[in-house]
């Protein structure tokens, strides 16, 4: 029965990593308006989850971002469905004007993956792939 319950978990996890609906700080505002198709802030929204097994779920998620160096980002986020609520966090770097991509980690059941975002104004979307999964996210900057 775990067994059953942990692909799942941590598939969230890796969907997860961008969002949720529980606070996290950070990085200033204005930092983020400066600097144009930037991640820098708060995000959160919802989208769904398809795993491995089949399955698929709906998820609330809420994200953090903070500069780390010239292109590279950090992510802390927290996701939750039905069933579950998770943390994760990423490592992120600028590979265009208004996209990023990295990989992401799950410590509470040692699972990542790959993350790629594409900023539109006060909006990203978010994919992510992993073993245990793939997710889609559309979240809005807060």
């Amino acid at each position: 029965m775990v067994g059953s319950v942990l692909p799942r978990i941590s598939h969230l996890a890796a969907a997860g990593i961008l969002m949720a609906a529980f606070g996290i700080g950070g990085a200033s505002v204005s930092s983020a308006r400066a600097e144009s198709g930037s991640i820098i802030g708060s995000w959160s929204g919802s989208g769904s989850i398809a795993f491995s097994s089949g399955s698929k779920e709906r998820a609330r998620c809420r994200a953090h971002f903070a500069k780390t160096g010239a292109t590279s980002y950090a992510m802390t986020a927290t996701c939750a469905t039905a069933s579950a609520k998770v943390d994760q966090t990423a490592t992120l770097y600028r590979t265009g004007a208004r996209s990023y991509s990295g990989t992401f980690f799950n410590q509470q059941y040692n699972t990542g993956g790959k993350i790629r975002i594409t900023v539109s104004g006060r909006r990203q979307t978010v994919r992510l792939s992993g073993e245990a999964g793939t997710a889609f996210f559309s979240l809005r900057k807060l």
